[in-house]
């Protein structure tokens, strides 16, 4: 560095001042060593700058913590050598996969056909609507409707539940829809 030790200390003071210039003049005084250092570290530019970014960040937050009797750059760089161990545990602890661009590109053209958190919301809403609607009907409607769309049995799985031809269970259901559509309608 070809800064007097006079100098860097006055640009120190300033900047437990808070002197915004200060800060800047340490920042460009002493990027590159911190910078080069940690690019010898993770072998990656994008990684090395925002490990070195991180460590001004910190240094500039502790920085009335620094003592005067150790060398500043010295500081600097215990202080990335714990924002580098703190990179490193962030990047064991998330999976991390290295995809060309055409795959990324790929990712955004597939569908979602899933249903999305707002309608899973309105369906429940839709569905605790229904189930009121439905507590409106006759029991032996009730029945029918539960069995045959809740449960999804077959007419002869519900003929043989509630003891009943298969005629008869057809023409409850057909009634027991017409009777739900007449409440749905009433209420809208």
């Amino acid at each position: 560095m070809g800064v007097s030790k006079n100098t860097l200390q006055q640009q120190i003071d300033k900047a437990k001042k808070g002197d915004q210039t200060a800060f800047k003049f340490l920042l460009d005084t002493y990027w590159s060593s911190v910078y080069y250092y940690q690019l010898k570290k993770v072998n990656n530019d994008e990684d090395a700058e925002d490990i070195a970014i991180e460590t001004f960040s910190k240094a500039f937050d502790k920085i009335n913590t620094f003592n005067n009797q150790y060398q500043f750059n010295t500081w600097l760089i215990a202080i990335s050598k714990n924002v580098y161990i703190d990179f490193l545990r962030k990047k064991k602890s998330s999976i991390s996969v290295d995809i060309t661009k055409n795959e990324e590109k790929e990712v955004y053209h597939i569908i979602d056909d899933g249903p999305s958190p707002e309608d899973k919301i309105i369906t429940k809403q839709n569905l605790a609507k229904l189930l009121r609607d439905i507590k409106k009907l006759k029991p032996k409607y009730q029945e029918v409707i539960i069995l045959r769309y809740f449960q999804e049995l077959s007419y002869k799985e519900i003929s043989s539940q509630i003891n009943e031809p298969i005629n008869n269970v057809k023409v409850k259901l057909l009634r027991a829809k017409k009777l739900l559509a007449a409440i749905i309608k009433k209420e809208v």
